[in-house]
C-alpha cells in the first residue's frame, strides 16, 4: 500500500497501524510525534489507528537540550 511519510513515497503491508510503520523505521514512539492528514495523533492511538492508502504521515522528533529557558524544538525525521 502507498502512503507518503515526510514527502516521501513509501510502501507499507495493508493494514499496518502508526506502531508499526514506527518500527519500520526504528523510531520510538515515545519520542515522536505524528501528523496524519494533518491531524495529530495521540500517542496513546499509535496500536490501534490503521493507516490507508495515500495518507499523508509527517513524523517530528524532539530535540532540545542547553541551558534552562531553551525552547524545545521538532525537526522532521526522514528514514527511507
Amino acid at each position: 500500500m502507498h502512503i507518503h511519510v515526510n514527502g516521501e513515497d513509501r510502501e507499507i503491508a495493508e493494514g499496518s497501524s502508526v506502531s508499526s510503520l514506527l518500527g519500520e523505521l526504528e523510531l520510538p514512539a515515545d519520542r515522536v510525534a505524528v501528523e496524519i492528514n494533518l491531524k495529530i495523533i495521540d500517542r496513546g492511538e499509535f496500536d490501534a489507528y490503521v493507516l490507508h492508502k495515500d495518507d499523508r504521515v509527517e513524523i517530528l522528533s524532539f530535540i532540545g537540550g542547553g541551558s534552562a529557558g531553551q525552547t524545545v524544538c521538532a525537526q522532521s525525521v526522514s528514514r527511507a
